[in-house]
């Protein structure tokens, strides 16, 4: 996939999908990546979806170890969906302090789970 394409696939994970607060867009850009390699692509490949679910819960315990949550709304400590939440994150810098931090320590959990 070239880097437009990945750009364009991912814009509506950040705020916790779509500013909805929930899973972590770095997270659930993990789980996408951890289903391009190793997801089902008949329907009945069980043994691939198996294979998927378990990295990914691998994942997601990792990411839990180091962060506490899967949950945007809890590891920024406020509701990108309001305008007072975003005004929270630009004034805290949330955005490099947290976020940076949880997309780093996705990449390097996905790193190892792969």
């Amino acid at each position: 996939m070239d880097e437009q394409t990945a750009f364009r696939v991912a814009c509506g994970l950040g705020g916790g999908c779509g500013r909805l607060g929930l899973t972590c867009g770095a997270v659930t850009g993990a789980f996408l990546v951890i289903g391009l390699k190793y997801g089902k692509m008949k329907a009945d490949d069980n043994d691939a979806k198996e294979k998927t679910y378990a990295f990914v819960q691998e994942f997601s315990e990792q990411f839990l170890e180091r962060n506490k949550s899967l949950n945007c709304t809890e590891l920024l400590g406020c509701d990108l969906g309001t305008p007072e939440g975003r005004v929270k994150v630009k004034e805290q810098n949330l955005l490099t302090t947290v976020c940076e931090k949880v997309v780093r320590d996705a990449a390097e959990i996905l790193e190892e789970v792969l």
